[in-house]
């Protein structure tokens, strides 16, 4: 219901803890298992699948998501006296192999070492294709390049494409930026990420010092002919944009209608046919503007 309101990513957030730490809340608990309703917007028999937490010195007992209408099933027959279950579950648990950010700069003319970051992540869940989460996060940033080279647009100041690796397993491929480029986060004067899938832009989440939403008025007015003048500040706007954020970088994310993505996302039905080609251009469209904005701007924004 908080979802039909245009509150996904609330709605997310307020549920997926059963999830995550699900695990060990049970184990501590005297539980020798632990099966959660799998966690998004719709009952379409589709299991949810996502980070699982488990914490020293609590026994790591097995745990699964199970579709909501298993979830109703199970419901039923446990109130009606006690259920057995025989649990197979066959995950595991790789050895860690070498994986790589993939980085394109736009150079600034003027400041060259000055960065402002576009970015979405490569990996996905591997029950579906990962198109909204997060292809259309890295091909949104890619096109936001793209549209400043096809303009002739050379901003004062680099931006930055960063495909992200490894967000779904621990944000590897952040940190392994952070520990490289953490010297430097004195000159990143923007991050942006993209990772809320594909659907129709309605204006920006920042977060930073409470003068970035006034600064950000001019850019509002602008993309307020396209539906989205949107301000919206927020604790935090990307998972591998938030070290920077940490640091004190004005970081951004566009808001997106959010009704519809956790029906799909971390499930087998997130695949290509839920791009909306005319929604992924609004979404590039608000990141090259907002790029453009932070990396050509006399000053740069507030931190």
């Amino acid at each position: 219901m908080l979802a039909a309101t245009g509150h996904g990513l609330e709605a997310y957030g307020g549920s997926v803890a059963y999830r995550g730490v699900g695990p060990i809340a049970g184990a501590a608990a005297g539980a020798v298992a632990v099966l959660v309703r799998s966690v998004g917007g719709a009952d379409f028999r589709l299991p949810h699948t996502g980070e699982t937490e488990y914490a020293t010195g609590v026994m790591k007992i097995p745990a699964a998501a199970v579709t909501a209408e298993d979830a109703e099933l199970l419901k039923a027959l446990t109130s009606e006296g006690p259920v057995t279950m025989r649990l197979i579950l066959t995950p595991q648990r790789l050895p860690d192999a070498e994986s790589y950010n993939v980085i394109a700069d736009w150079k600034g003319t003027e400041h060259p070492e000055q960065v402002v970051v576009v970015s979405g992540h490569l990996d996905s869940w591997d029950l579906g294709t990962g198109a909204i989460d997060d292809g259309a996060g890295v091909v949104v940033s890619m096109q936001a390049l793209q549209l400043l080279k096809e303009l002739g647009i050379h901003p004062r100041r680099t931006v930055r494409m960063i495909a992200w690796m490894s967000e779904e397993e621990g944000s590897e491929g952040a940190r392994a930026y952070m520990k490289e480029h953490g010297a430097e986060m004195g000159n990143h004067v923007g991050a942006i990420e993209s990772d809320l899938g594909a659907d129709h832009p309605t204006g920006i989440y920042f977060a930073g010092k409470p003068g970035l939403g006034q600064w950000l008025r001019p850019l509002a007015e602008v993309l307020g002919a396209n539906g989205a003048g949107q301000l919206v500040a927020t604790p935090e706007t990307g998972e591998d944009i938030g070290g920077m954020t940490r640091q004190g970088v004005p970081s951004f994310a566009p808001v997106q209608d959010s009704r519809f993505y956790f029906n799909y996302h971390h499930t087998a039905a997130d695949t290509f046919d839920k791009v909306d080609r005319k929604h992924l251009n609004e979404n590039a469209a608000i990141m090259a503007v907002l790029a453009y904005a932070l990396a050509d701007s006399t000053e740069p924004a507030g931190r």
